[in-house]
């Protein structure tokens, strides 16, 4: 009796730590679920305020403004972590660091969210962490640079973003491959097999949280960059997975970008990131398209490089700026501060051009996207459509001599006026002409001719604004 009752108490216990045991798995694998699904079911909704926006700064800034010569200076010279360290970590002092500036430069342009890098692939950090003296807190500076970016962003009504790279060249256990310094030391890479990654993939998730706990409300996380193959980093190198989860737990309304190598999941990433090209057409995945957005710097470089002079004009960054929202994308527009935390004056000449014209035309760029397929572009033209306000815009590349054809517009447009002062433009519909009427402007049966004046209005890019029928 006694060893029946003892078996029974056994089996009681066993069936009770059996359910607990399941009810946790089931929990465990519920909350999982909820975070992905989550993140699914509201990415319109998060994404709504960046669909509308469609323009942001870009800010690399890191040790490699003091060499001036490029942010992949390190990789490029091939210099190790050590001697890269001794050479620039203690001369880091940018006393005219003013986030405020950049800030009101930013607004001022039109901008209406920053992207940071917090931490670039030499593993420096801006902010005070805990995971590493190589940090600007650690430096002559003394100070944490985030917090005050942050600060400044907010106060000017400008969304927060931080680029966060998962290549670090500092880290002892990242282990060298094809990106890294230390390529082509062999030395160094016979050192691969005693290194441990979970020991850096630890460290990466550790300052993530401190990335996206301590600085209250971010916006949108930039990842920076897989390259799958044998001699590169993937998804399980990074444990993409593991890093999402905590960007979606920490910051449950936050947009992050595609470079976790995370694409056959539709969880693990928000938007493509096409770089330093402008694509021919809205990008699309497995056939359908989806949000983008194109990182485009003013010269050859991300971060300060003093000698390079192939800066792009005005009109081209305009120009830039309307195109990606002809196709529906979003444009992030970069600034390398030098090593004092200053911007460049070609960089402040640039940024006061783009506010110039965006301060009259912005409402062909905020909340606009491509054209409905019904209406053709004229030449040397782009059209954006504010899908809200059933307007059309059609920005004048190329500034014609006192006609424009509207193909297949006839029928489509009640009135037309320059959106920089709202002065009309008339127009007509006309195909054939009287005899003698040799001066008399026609254009196809179904074509809008508007009648523009010969002098082209003094705006980089006049904008013709079409509140259609």
């Amino acid at each position: 009796m006694h060893n029946y009752i003892t078996v029974m108490i056994y089996l009681k216990r066993v069936t009770c730590y059996f359910f607990l045991s399941l009810l946790l798995l089931t929990n465990a694998f519920s909350q999982e679920k909820n975070w992905k699904e989550t993140s699914i079911a509201n990415r319109e909704e998060r994404l709504k305020w960046w669909t509308h926006d469609r323009f942001g700064m870009f800010i690399h800034w890191g040790l490699y403004a003091l060499p001036a010569r490029h942010e992949w200076v390190q990789e490029r010279e091939q210099i190790d972590h050590d001697t890269y360290k001794n050479k620039y970590f203690n001369l880091f002092d940018p006393d005219l660091y003013n986030p405020e500036e950049w800030a009101r430069l930013a607004k001022e342009a039109g901008m209406k969210y920053v992207v940071l890098t917090a931490k670039h692939h030499e593993g420096f950090c801006l902010w005070d962490t805990k995971t590493s003296d190589f940090n600007a807190a650690k430096t002559p500076y003394g100070k944490d640079l985030i917090k005050p970016f942050v600060e400044a962003c907010r106060k000017n009504d400008l969304k927060v973003g931080f680029y966060f790279s998962v290549i670090d060249w500092y880290h002892p256990d990242f282990t060298i491959d094809e990106n890294h310094p230390l390529r082509n030391n062999k030395e160094a890479r016979a050192k691969n097999s005693n290194k441990n990654m979970d020991t850096f993939r630890k460290y990466l998730k550790d300052q993530l949280r401190e990335l996206l706990s301590n600085y209250g409300t971010i916006d949108l996380l930039f990842w920076d960059f897989s390259y799958p193959g044998e001699d590169g980093k993937s998804n399980k190198d990074w444990d993409s997975e593991g890093l999402i989860k905590i960007a979606r737990e920490l910051q449950p309304n936050i947009i992050m970008n595609d470079r976790l190598d995370m694409y056959d999941q539709p969880w693990g990433w928000d938007y493509k990131t096409p770089e330093q090209f402008m694509p021919n057409k809205w990008p699309e995945y497995n056939g359908k398209r989806v949000p983008w957005e194109t990182c485009q710097t003013f010269s050859g470089s991300w971060g300060y490089n003093r000698d390079e002079n192939t800066w792009k004009s005005d009109n081209q960054l305009i120009t830039m700026l309307i195109e990606v929202v002809s196709k529906g994308g979003n444009l992030l527009l970069n600034v390398g501060p030098t090593a004092r935390g200053s911007f460049d004056q070609r960089a402040k000449d640039r940024l006061e051009a783009i506010g110039e014209w965006m301060a009259l035309n912005n409402q062909s760029i905020y909340g606009c996207t491509e054209a409905p397929d019904e209406f053709k572009k004229p030449e040397n033209c782009l059209l954006t459509y504010n899908p809200q306000s059933k307007k059309l815009y059609v920005h004048l590349l190329q500034y014609p001599f006192q006609t424009l054809y509207l193909p297949d517009f006839k029928g489509k447009v009640k009135y037309a006026q320059f959106l920089h002062d709202h002065s009309e433009i008339k127009f007509t519909s006309r195909s054939t002409a009287k005899e003698g009427g040799h001066m008399t402007i026609t254009a196809g049966e179904n074509d809008l001719i508007m009648q523009l004046p010969v002098i082209k209005p003094n705006v980089e890019i006049p904008v013709i604004e079409l509140i259609l029928n």
